[in-house]
């Protein structure tokens, strides 16, 4: 761990600033609502998120500024906002599993809000809590480059260095909009793929996705990172689907229809759970490495509440965290309240007890986890649903082995997977934005505070949004379907869901009218709702999948198992990091094609530096400015993102140049990125 005693923040520590005010707060709060209602929109429609980071830092630098407010202030309303985007990520993960899993049906009730939106809050506050003892650690680690936070740092430096820095934060935002808009619109292509067939069997290949933010993050992380990353989708789309998929259908290849379907398929069904070992493995791995940090890290937390307590010398207003005396009361409230919330789920004592437990030990296990891999690549990439499910199957097989089974035990480890993917996600983006207040000299307790509204104004719509998405999905599916059966003179229905108890059974059409949406959706085979076509909600999906296969015992283990014993193998090799290759796995290739070309883009200019004569002046120079756009990248596809997010919740449909546009537009697009990322840096390395 780096001492970083010649670290010398954007504003000193000395410097006595506006930063906490009404203004920022205010700003912050309607941030963290607007952004947690566009990602959960976002994450039921695409299993995808927007980074809030960049959305807020830009909103909270244009607002603010023209309020004369200061970069700490900025900060601060950056910080509450960007965590509604969070609570957001958690919810969806995992509250509409609830329903898919028919728990909750219907889905809304005063009972079901509340318990949800005290689940959300007391969740967050916990992932912010964890942050606390761990800011330390982690954001003076050399090793972590943190290039989501260096990316949100310096939009908001740019603002304050005039013309000169802003203009290329401003030129990358405007090409990274612009080549996102073009993707959308159906201009270029988002990406290629091509079989390959070989005998029996067959190869995908896939290009990187046509996403500037992807380049942009890689870009930032470097070559070394991207590669690591990038290593694990070669292992998982040019090793395992491929070779599962050719000894499954090993006997009859002609029966496969589509092999980059299959592969996919495999990979998805397959892979995916090897990955999950992987990273099981590698969670444990990597706290195993941090353990002397960690330790340390708390204990410098520890000695700096004695030191105030005793009246000795004060601790820098850069790095004062929230009072320990207030720390670690909350988290004993947040404890008891996660009792009484799993003793609702499970109805019983000792499974309540023993999940708030293992939920307080594996929350932290994966706070830490969360909050490193944020350090390597970024909250865009981390991956929350892959580490929830890993604490959802610990869980799920504790509640067997505890007699616990039916819709109990499936609410059971869904609330404390619920519990877990909130406080994760909450944890990752609060030490992504602990690093940037690091660099731009904030005080963390405020920050700390700061977040706590941020979690309980966005937890307090959350559900009431995805009730309105789910709810009006179905009116809208159910309404069409009624009138067009009235139309066609139906009087009576045929039963057309999938609970095999009322398979044949018919009800009257105008019966039918007068029940609740839901049901209305089940009986005519709609397919509206939380994983209907419209809003599938991935991630939920698998969650409810896993949960009920493991306490009704149709869950095969062998997959994660086999991935556990892949990640012992990747540390016998010592190889740099099993976690972020077991990551790699589990995103899909373009996505870590995509980083890694990124990173290449940065290791041709390291080479041009390190043959180049120049200053350490005109080194800074060139960097500076190779973030800066590679920040804008990373923030122009975020807000693009947005703006059509709006769209699409308004039903406002986007024009489309062509049905299936050509991927030679996205080639030329990806060597326009490699070009701005690399000729701007070297020919602006003289200081201005």
């Amino acid at each position: 761990m780096s001492s970083e005693k010649n670290f010398i923040p954007f504003v000193s520590a000395d410097t006595n600033m506006k930063e906490f005010s009404f203004r920022a707060v205010i700003l912050g709060v309607f941030m963290a609502m607007l952004m947690g209602a566009a990602n959960a929109y976002l994450g039921l429609k695409a299993g995808m998120t927007i980074a809030a980071t960049y959305t807020t830092a830009v909103l909270a630098m244009a607002v603010l500024k023209a309020l004369k407010g200061t970069i700490l202030e900025e900060n601060a309303a950056r910080t509450i906002g960007s965590i509604g985007g969070n609570i957001a990520a958690g919810a969806i993960f995992v509250l509409p599993a609830f329903f898919i899993a028919n728990i909750w049906n219907p889905f809304y009730s005063v009972t079901n809000y509340i318990i949800s939106t005290i689940l959300l809050i007391f969740a967050g506050i916990l992932g912010i809590m964890f942050v606390t003892l761990l800011r330390r650690v982690l954001i003076e680690d050399k090793d972590l480059p943190f290039p989501e936070s260096i990316a949100a740092a310096e939009i908001h430096k740019s603002g304050q260095k005039g013309t000169g820095g802003s203009k290329f934060l401003l030129s990358g935002m405007g090409v990274g909009a612009i080549l996102t808009a073009l993707v959308d619109f159906k201009f270029i292509a988002g990406s290629w793929q091509k079989v390959v067939s070989f005998g029996k069997g067959s190869l995908l290949l896939r290009s990187p996705g046509m996403a500037p933010a992807y380049f942009g993050v890689g870009y930032i992380i470097g070559p070394r990172l991207g590669a690591i990353n990038f290593s694990g989708g070669v292992l998982a789309w040019g090793l395992l689907a491929p070779a599962i998929a050719y000894f499954i259908n090993y006997n009859n290849p002609a029966g496969v229809q589509d092999w980059g379907l299959e592969i996919a398929r495999v990979w998805k069904a397959y892979v995916r759970y090897i990955a999950i070992g992987g990273m099981l493995v590698g969670a444990f791995y990597t706290l195993y490495k941090m353990h002397k940090s960690l330790f340390e890290g708390i204990s410098r937390s520890f000695a700096n509440l004695k030191r105030a307590a005793s009246g000795a010398s004060e601790v820098q207003r850069t790095d004062k965290d929230l009072n320990m005396k207030i720390a670690l009361p909350i988290l004993g409230v947040v404890a008891i309240v996660m009792f009484f919330i799993f003793n609702y789920f499970t109805g019983s004592v000792l499974p309540a007890l023993i999940a708030t437990i293992v939920m307080i030990f594996l929350g932290f296990v994966f706070a830490a986890v969360s909050g490193y891999l944020v350090g390597i690549i970024g909250v865009s990439n981390n991956p929350t649903s892959g580490l929830t499910v890993s604490v959802l199957i610990v869980v799920a097989f504790l509640m067997v082995a505890l007699g616990m089974s039916g819709n109990a035990g499936v609410a059971a480890v869904l609330g404390v997977a619920a519990f877990t993917c909130v406080s994760v996600s909450v944890a990752g983006e609060m030490m992504q934005d602990l690093k940037a207040g690091h660099i731009l000299g904030c005080t963390p307790w405020k920050m700390q505070v700061g977040d706590i509204f941020g979690v309980v104004s966005s937890s307090l719509v959350m559900f009431l949004v995805l009730s309105l998405l789910h709810l009006g999905d179905i009116k809208q599916a159910t309404s069409d379907e009624l009138i067009k059966l009235q139309t066609a003179g139906t009087s009576t229905i045929t039963y057309k869901g999938k609970n095999p108890e009322f398979i044949g059974k018919t009800y009257q059409l105008t019966d039918v009218k007068q029940l609740a949406p839901e049901i209305q959706n089940d009986i005519l085979g709609t397919n509206a709702g939380f994983g209907g076509e419209k809003l599938p909600a991935p991630q939920a999906s698998l969650m409810a999948i896993m949960a009920k296969g493991i306490v009704e015992g149709k869950t095969e283990m062998i997959l994660i198992i086999i991935g556990m014993f892949m990640g012992i193998g990747f540390i016998l090799m010592q190889v740099k990091s099993p976690m972020l290759i077991s990551v790699g796995m589990y995103l899909p290739i373009d996505t870590s094609f995509a980083i890694f070309l990124g990173g290449l883009m940065k290791g041709i200019i390291d080479k041009r530096v390190e043959k180049g004569k120049y200053t350490p002046e005109q080194k800074e120079k060139i960097n500076n400015t190779g973030i800066l756009l590679s920040s804008g990248l990373i923030a122009g596809e975020a807000l693009i993102g947005l703006l059509f997010a709006g769209l699409a919740f308004a039903d406002i449909k986007l024009f489309h140049m062509f049905s299936e546009p050509s991927f030679i537009g996205s080639l030329v697009a990806i060597f326009l990125i490699g070009v701005f990322l690399v000729r701007i840096p070297l020919r602006k390395k003289n200081i201005d």
